[in-house]
């Protein structure tokens, strides 16, 4: 596992389909006196302490774990046309399971499937286990040239869908303790 810090691409934009976009509310939970942000009563502020380097490498791990059953989950859901393959919502959370599941059902509906081997080298960029959901940010890049779309029929590749090595992004969230992609794009405009 390599940890990169955040803004060696400062550019770069986000893996595979879409940004978690979560806001939170702040101040005192009505009718009580307790504030949502730190799990004190109002007036008694205490900070978390900061994550250790221990718990950082076991969260990056968890959230390269999940990253990569995703990518696994998402080839086997696409080779066979199943947008509601059950290894699916193990590794992901919405926004990207609906949009993951949309492309699948697109692509079913169009006669086309994925087909091949798509290589991955990931890195995480940044942890946040401060955050509510906790987060890492990972950024990848992805090798496609052996990753084709193709005609269901007669298994040619769809014109204009030729893979290419690329810049991808994605963002892992605690949800219940369980590490789960929920936000990503790919950048196939920025080779890497």
């Amino acid at each position: 596992m390599r940890v990169r810090r955040a803004g060696r691409f400062s550019g770069a934009a986000l893996t595979l389909l879409t940004v978690l976009g979560g806001t939170l509310a702040c101040g005192s939970v009505p009718g009580t006196d307790l504030d949502p942000g730190d799990g004190f009563p109002a007036g008694r502020q205490s900070r978390p302490a900061p994550a250790s380097s221990a718990e950082i490498a076991t969260a990056s791990q968890a959230a390269l774990a999940a990253y990569a059953g995703y990518l696994d989950a998402s080839r086997e859901a696409s080779r066979v046309g199943d947008p509601f393959h059950p290894a699916l919502p193990k590794y992901l959370a919405d926004p990207l399971l609906t949009r993951v599941r949309l492309t699948i059902r697109t692509a079913k509906e169009h006669g086309a499937m994925r087909t091949g081997t798509l290589k991955s080298d990931p890195v995480v960029t940044s942890v946040d286990l401060d955050n509510v959901p906790a987060t890492v940010e990972i950024q990848d890049c992805l090798d496609a040239t052996g990753y084709r779309l193709v005609d269901v029929k007669t298994k040619k590749a769809v014109p204009g869908t030729s893979g290419r090595r690329y810049l991808a992004t994605a963002t892992a969230t605690r949800f219940a303790g369980r590490w789960l992609i929920s936000a990503g794009a790919a950048h196939e405009e920025q080779p890497c």
